[in-house]
């Protein structure tokens, strides 16, 4: 059995919980993963499985629902390349630009090692150079910042940063990053968790044939940056109605926004207003899903914990799924700490380990001192993470179905780079002599991305409104293609209402 079809089984059958078995002779993976992208890692074989995974089970749940059976087809390169979706979309023939901030990146430091600043947010820009005593200015250069940065030790910068709130961790190796606390305390957790918190009547079928898997299903989004807007924009593709909520009082971050927030509606509530808690409250009400990507407990004190979001629930009907997503789990040292993709790699040790298979390619002796480490072609984690909680949805919803109850689903990056990990790695010989890199960003597209592209339009404008175009899913099911065609472009387009009638 090929090693990809083997981790899609092995994440069925533990997550699953009694989803059929037989479910999985409906899935193809096509092309030869180890190929179809330039890392050491198996990256591909990761967008395969959690695509795989996510596109599966909402088949799964059409069926429950109509009896309706499918196929679904994942190509390898076409799942890498969504993994990069981000920087492969159009606006009006224009490229979105960079995501990343002028000084975010990776620094030397005084113990000759290296640390990794995220500055993306603003207000992250602005706490690390006050951290490093230099102006918040558009002046501010990268060499000022390496200049600040060798007056430190790694660990100890990032343990100021920690302090501060703010987004900064140092390099770390494999064996490290295994005796590290936090590590040990993420061993043997799985990259995702599906757990009953509470019993409900089983969900009714609904009364009309759906056309897409997860039509007539509500979901709120309360995500930023990557990993939990990607899953909302899963499950949109799949039919869901989904409502992602931002606050007014938060920086937008356009370039990743527009791409992210495709086949949703969008609007913004202030949780510091009674007014705006009441409509949350009230939306939540009628929700089957509610995402949330903030760190653990932080919408606790907001009156959104997990007991609250199921005390919500009208009691004669189904209950909720509450699906949340952190960098470094649940549990550990570092669970209430901030996180993203670029990050977790630094910290657990990928970068290291990459650079260490490039240099053995080239026919190098790596030397931890003076190699440069080596990033991942795309934010692989967030996207891993993306599709296995919209995965991890698509299972709960169907336990909703066959059991009654409530349900939580818990990914985080740390976890979901643990699992990459046991995947193995390819040899340097096969990952950057035979793989192919990823294609370049460019306008006109290259081909490659062209032919994988569609066309959206702006939903409350779609005649004289903005176009874009985007990669398609790459999770291909037989009888209901994924929803792709409107975009709201914006991130406060919609009143907080629903809109779809069950």
């Amino acid at each position: 059995m090929p090693p990809t079809i083997n981790a899609v089984r092995s994440l069925w059958l533990s997550t699953g919980g009694g989803l059929p078995q037989e479910c999985l002779q409906k899935l193809t993976l096509s092309e030869d993963p180890d190929t179809a992208v330039n890392s050491s890692f198996k990256i591909a074989s990761a967008a395969q499985t959690t695509i795989g995974l996510a596109a599966l089970s909402a088949a799964h749940f059409h069926e429950l629902q109509t009896g309706t059976r499918q196929t679904i087809t994942v190509n390898a390169r076409h799942a890498v390349l969504e993994f990069r979706s981000e920087a492969y979309y159009t606006l009006d023939n224009q490229l979105p630009g960079s995501i990343w901030d002028s000084i975010a990146g990776l620094y030397k430091t005084k113990d000759d090692s290296f640390v990794r600043i995220h500055t993306n947010f603003p207000h992250h820009r602005h706490g690390i150079l006050n951290i490093l005593k230099l102006p918040d200015s558009a002046e501010t250069t990268r060499e000022q910042v390496q200049d600040a940065l060798l007056r430190w030790n790694a660990v100890d910068f990032e343990d100021a940063a920690a302090q501060a709130g703010m987004c900064a961790f140092a390099l770390r190796s494999f064996e490290q990053w295994n005796q590290h606390p936090q590590a040990i305390a993420l061993r043997d957790t799985p990259p995702v968790t599906v757990m009953k918190i509470g019993d409900a009547p089983k969900r009714k079928k609904v009364k009309f044939k759906p056309i897409y898997p997860l039509e007539g299903i509500r979901v709120l989004d309360l995500s930023r940056v990557l990993a939990g807007p990607i899953a909302g924009r899963a499950l949109a593709a799949y039919g869901a109605e989904v409502l992602l909520v931002t606050s007014p009082n938060l920086p937008a971050l356009p370039n990743i926004d527009v791409d992210t927030s495709r086949g949703k509606r969008t609007t913004q509530l202030d949780l510091t207003q009674e007014r705006d808690r009441a409509d949350l409250q009230r939306l939540t009400r009628d929700a089957d899903v509610f995402l949330q990507a903030y760190r653990p407990g932080s919408l606790n004190k907001k009156g959104f914990g997990v007991k609250e979001l199921v005390g919500m629930k009208r009691k004669h009907e189904h209950g909720i799924i509450c699906a949340s997503l952190c960098a470094w789990g649940w549990d550990g040292p570092w669970k209430d700490r901030r996180g993203f993709d670029s990050l977790v790699q630094t910290a657990t040790g990928f970068n290291l380990a990459e650079a260490e298979a490039y240099s053995e390619f080239q026919g190098k002796t790596f030397n931890r001192t003076h190699s440069q480490p080596r990033v991942f072609p795309m934010q692989a984690l967030d996207h891993a993470a993306a599709y296995l909680l919209a995965y991890g949805v698509n299972v709960a919803l169907c336990k909703t179905i066959t059991d009654g109850g409530s349900y939580e689903v818990r990914v985080s990056l740390a976890a979901v780079g643990q699992w990459l990990k046991s995947l193995g790695c390819i040899p340097p010989t096969t990952a950057y002599g035979i793989a192919r890199p990823l294609p370049m960003v460019t306008y006109p597209p290259v081909q490659e991305v062209k032919d994988l592209s569609s066309e959206w339009v702006e939903r409350n404008d779609p005649t004289h409104g903005r176009k874009m175009t985007a990669l398609t899913h790459a999770g291909i099911l037989s009888e209901t293609p994924a929803r792709e065609r409107e975009a709201p472009m914006g991130l406060n387009s919609d009143s907080a209402w629903w809109t779809t009638l069950v």
